[in-house]
C-alpha cells in the first residue's frame, strides 16, 4: 500500500466535492467573506443577551493595549472594584499596571538566571534548557505570580506611576530583554562549565541584575518609593494621603489577605485527578516568593465556587482560552457562534481533555467575572470584564455562555472561605509537580 497521495485519490476527492449540492455556494461565501463570517450563527447572540440576575457594578474597563498583561490587569481590577466602592472613587480610577509590570520583569530576570544555573550541567538540547531559552521571559503570568509581586513590592495608583510607551506596547522591551537574558545565560553556563566559585557566579549575576534594573528604569520609568495620593470622591470631597510607600498604599487602600485567595482549576485530563493540588516546575517570578499552586476540581464545583463569590458581591479573576468561538466585536463567547464543522462537513469535535492533551487548547487570557445569570439556580451565561478597552464588546464587557465556560475556562481565583472543608484540606496538601510545559503552566 502506497503512503504517498495518489492522483487517483485526488480525482476521487474532486468528484466527491462536485457531488455536494452546496459546494459552489459555500465556496463563494467563504472565499469572499472568510471562514468565521460564513460560519457565524446569529442564534448564539439571541440566546446570550447581556442581562444577568447577579450583576456587579464595577465601572469602566481598562485597556492593556499592545501588551500581554491581562493577568495583571484582571488581578488589579478585582482589587480596584473594592477600592472604588470603599473610598467612593470615580470610574476612572486604576491601580498602576506599569508598577507591577516593572517588578515582574525584574524578578523574572532573576528567576530565569536561577533556572539557568540550576540546569547549567544539562546539555543545551535538553528539553528543560531548550524550554528556558525559547522564551526567557514574557508579559504573561499567573495569579500566584501577581500575589508574589504585591506581597514584596505593594501597589501604587496609576497617578503615581503612569503608563509608558513600553508598558503599553511591550514588543520592543521584550525583544531587548530576552536578548540580554540569553546573552547572560551564555555567561552563566560558561562560568559553571569552567568551575567558577559560587562567589564569582553571585557577583556576575548581581552585575547582570544591575543592567536589567537600569534597562527597566530607563524604559518604564523609575518606580516610586514614596508618593502622595490625591483624589476627590464621588461627593466631590477632597482627600490626600501623604508620603505613602507602595506597601503602605496596599495596606490602607486594598488590605486583602492574599493568603486567603486560592487558584482553582478544571483540567479533566487523566494525569490530574480531581481534589488534588498541582504545581509547575520552573514556573514563577519571585525567587522564594509564593509558589504557583492549583486545586483541580470538577466543573460543577468550579462554577459553584465562582457563583458563591459573585453572590457575596466580589468579582472573580479567571483564566480562559480566548481563541475559539469568540466574537470580539460583539463581545460574545459562545459555543456554536461559529459552526465551521457544519459549514465544511467536518468532524471537529474534541473533548476538553483531548484539547489539553493534544495541544489544541490552553489558557491564554485572564479576565474578571462580574456577573452571572441564574435560572432555577443554574448558570446560563456570565458577565465578563475584559481589559481590551471600551471598543470591544459592550463597552468592554463580554457575555460568556455557560457551555463556553465548560469547554474553554480553566481557572478561577476564590477566597478559601467558599471552599468546603474537604477542599480546604485538599488545597493544603503537598502539590504534585507538573512538567514546565504542562498546559496548566500556561501564562495568561
Amino acid at each position: 500500500m502506497s503512503k504517498a497521495i495518489l492522483f487517483d485519490q485526488i480525482t476521487g476527492y474532486k468528484e466527491d466535492l462536485a457531488k455536494r449540492p452546496a459546494s459552489a455556494v459555500i465556496r463563494r461565501a467563504v472565499t469572499k467573506n472568510g471562514i468565521y463570517s460564513s460560519a457565524h450563527d446569529v442564534q448564539a447572540e439571541i440566546d446570550n443577551t447581556p442581562v444577568f440576575s447577579i450583576d456587579l457594578n464595577t465601572g469602566k474597563v481598562a485597556n492593556q493595549k499592545q501588551s500581554g498583561r491581562c493577568w495583571m490587569f484582571a488581578a488589579l481590577n478585582t482589587m480596584r472594584h473594592d477600592i472604588k466602592d470603599m473610598f467612593k472613587l470615580s470610574d476612572e480610577f486604576e491601580l498602576s499596571q506599569s508598577y507591577t509590570f516593572f517588578w515582574d520583569k525584574f524578578e523574572k530576570a532573576n528567576y530565569f538566571y536561577e533556572n539557568i544555573l540550576n540546569t547549567a550541567t544539562e546539555p543545551l538540547d535538553s528539553r528543560k534548557v531548550a524550554f528556558l531559552l525559547q522564551t526567557p521571559q514574557q508579559d504573561g503570568g499567573q495569579w500566584d505570580m501577581i500575589v508574589a509581586i504585591i506581597q514584596k513590592y505593594g501597589v501604587a495608583p496609576k497617578s503615581a506611576y503612569p503608563e509608558s510607551q513600553a508598558s503599553s506596547a511591550s514588543r520592543e522591551l521584550n525583544l531587548t530583554l530576552n536578548l540580554k537574558l540569553r546573552k547572560d545565560a551564555v555567561t552563566l553556563r560558561n562560568l559553571v562549565a569552567t568551575g567558577a566559585t559560587d562567589e564569582v557566579i553571585a557577583t556576575a549575576k548581581s552585575d547582570m541584575l544591575q543592567g536589567i534594573y537600569r534597562f527597566l528604569s530607563l524604559t518604564l520609568g523609575e518606580p516610586p518609593v514614596k508618593f502622595d495620593f490625591e483624589y476627590r470622591d464621588e461627593d466631590n470631597n477632597y482627600h490626600i494621603e501623604k508620603d505613602l510607600s507602595p506597601k503602605d498604599y496596599y495596606d490602607k487602600f486594598v488590605g486583602w489577605d492574599l493568603s486567603e485567595y486560592v487558584s482553582i482549576i478544571n483540567a479533566p485530563t487523566a494525569d490530574k485527578p480531581y481534589n488534588h493540588t498541582y504545581g509547575v516546575e520552573m514556573l514563577g517570578n519571585v525567587v522564594d516568593g509564593r509558589e504557583v499552586k492549583h486545586l483541580n476540581v470538577d466543573m460543577d464545583t468550579f462554577k459553584a465556587l465562582a457563583i458563591k463569590q459573585l453572590t457575596a458581591g466580589q468579582s472573580v479573576w479567571f483564566g480562559v482560552d480566548m481563541g475559539p468561538q469568540v466574537a470580539r466585536d460583539s463581545g460574545l463567547m459562545a459555543t456554536g457562534i461559529y459552526n465551521e464543522a457544519e459549514l465544511f462537513d467536518l468532524d471537529l469535535a474534541m473533548t476538553k481533555a483531548e484539547r489539553l492533551d493534544y495541544g489544541e487548547s490552553l489558557m491564554t487570557h485572564a479576565m474578571v467575572l462580574t456577573g452571572v445569570d441564574l435560572v432555577a439556580d443554574k448558570p446560563t451565561k456570565w458577565k465578563v470584564e475584559n481589559s481590551w478597552g471600551e471598543k470591544a464588546g459592550k463597552k468592554g464587557y463580554y457575555t460568556m455562555s455557560d457551555d463556553w465556560m465548560n469547554e474553554y475556562c480553566y481557572q478561577i481565583v476564590v477566597k478559601k472561605e467558599f471552599l468546603s472543608d474537604e477542599l480546604k484540606q485538599a488545597y493544603d496538601e503537598a502539590s504534585t509537580l507538573l512538567k514546565p510545559w504542562d498546559p496548566m503552566g500556561a501564562l495568561a
